[in-house]
């Protein structure tokens, strides 16, 4: 007799299994469990997962059977998407009348003698296919493994979407980092042109400050030098805006072996410091492995905010490395600083997110910083974090992995 193959919403049923983009590698080890388990709670020793198109039935995982695809017109799964019942099972088909002359019970140690299978039901009630068992002589389930088999199938299902959603997840991340890029690229190309225009400014007021003074009333003096400030201000802002994008890959690559407490004598030499203040460097020296060049501009951010953000007569700065341990380096930059409220504290690693107003210099800060420093850890392969309390001062304590 000639058997339906045929669901009654076929067409919707195909675009759904369409829109699933499953691929057909049968090396998944998710699905794989699954078939696995199939056949150890039925004690029956091949399980299939199978997903029906229009013209093929093929199968995402197979246990106990070399098979990849099967003609849809034959195929036992196709006939259980089709039925109604909620497991299609045939206990014998030799003896089903339905089945009698069907090539697969005719198929010597390899025929298809026994079969269940519980339709792949998703969400909108489209059956994608089956988990099946299947064996080469007559046989049973009891309840107790009918049910298990319908849990099994439910999480092929969760398995199935799950997959779809990761295809989501990364068309969407390719589409967000296509765009960060033209982003970073389109705001490095704006700070570029812009420094140009302000330098005219700043030199602008110098030479009209120096060459026209006499001619020009304190007042409109004190206007040029708000003009010359904010010009400065504004390119400051736009070289720590480069200086992020410029540095966001930095660290990734490139890593060497050098002295620490070299690399911070360097450092403190490049900041030039022109107030009192006293840096306490590791009593010890060691070497590092990392890159140079990613954890010097981290230190320079750390201790030039050390020195701007402090309001006590002598800046006391003490740095830290800690190297005991297997897989990382630890450094912990403290100072005596005027602190970081605990509500902000979270914060201050994301970009223009900044604490005061101004630093002890009258300067206002770009929140660039230290979002730099927490971008460059991560390149390290670190976490940073920071312990603050007003008016005593910060530790900021990151990793570097080994």
């Amino acid at each position: 007799m000639q058997l339906n193959t045929i669901p009654k919403n076929e067409a919707e049923r195909l675009l759904a299994v369409k829109s699933y983009k499953l691929d057909r590698h049968q090396n998944d080890v998710d699905f794989n469990n699954i078939t696995e388990l199939a056949s150890s709670l039925t004690n029956i020793p091949a399980s299939l997962i199978s997903i029906v198109e229009e013209d093929e039935v093929w199968f995402k995982s197979a246990k106990g059977m070399q098979i990849c695809t099967s003609d849809r017109n034959l195929s036992f799964c196709s006939y259980a998407v089709a039925s109604d019942d909620d497991i299609y099972i045939v206990e014998d088909t030799k003896k089903d009348l339905r089945f009698i002359n069907h090539p697969y019970t005719k198929n010597g140690k390899d025929s298809v003698v026994f079969y269940a299978g519980v339709c792949l039901v998703d969400k909108n009630d489209h059956k994608l296919g089956t988990l099946c068992v299947i064996d080469n002589k007559p046989n049973s389930l009891n309840e107790q493994q009918k049910d298990a088999l319908k849990l099994l199938a439910k999480q092929v299902v969760k398995l199935i979407e799950l997959n779809k959603s990761n295809i989501k997840l990364r068309q969407t991340k390719r589409k967000l980092t296509k765009k960060n890029k033209m982003l970073k690229g389109f705001a490095s190309q704006v700070a570029h042109d812009m420094k140009m225009p302000l330098a005219n400014m700043i030199l602008t007021t110098d030479i009209l400050m120096s060459k026209y003074k006499k001619d020009i009333d304190n007042q409109g003096l004190d206007y040029l030098k708000n003009i010359k400030s904010a010009s400065l201000s504004l390119s400051n802002y736009i070289n720590n805006l480069l200086s992020y994008y410029e540095n966001s890959a930095m660290g990734k690559k490139s890593a060497e072996h050098f002295s620490f407490n070299q690399l911070l004598e360097e450092v403190i030499d490049i900041l030039n410091i022109k107030v009192d203040c006293s840096i306490n460097l590791p009593d010890k020296d060691y070497d590092i492995h990392t890159n140079r060049a990613a954890l010097e501009l981290i230190l320079l951010n750390l201790i030039t905010n050390s020195l701007k953000y402090n309001d006590k007569p002598e800046t006391v700065i003490d740095i830290e490395l800690d190297t005991s341990d297997a897989q990382y380096d630890f450094i912990t930059v403290r100072d005596n600083g005027i602190g970081i409220a605990k509500e902000k504290q979270k914060q201050i690693f994301k970009l223009f997110s900044t604490v005061e107003e101004t630093d002890r210099f009258g300067q206002r800060g770009h929140g660039i910083g230290l979002s730099t420093v927490k971008k460059l850890v991560s390149n390290l392969g670190g976490n940073i974090n920071v312990n603050s309390k007003i008016g005593e001062g910060s530790s900021f304590k990151f990793s570097i992995k080994k």
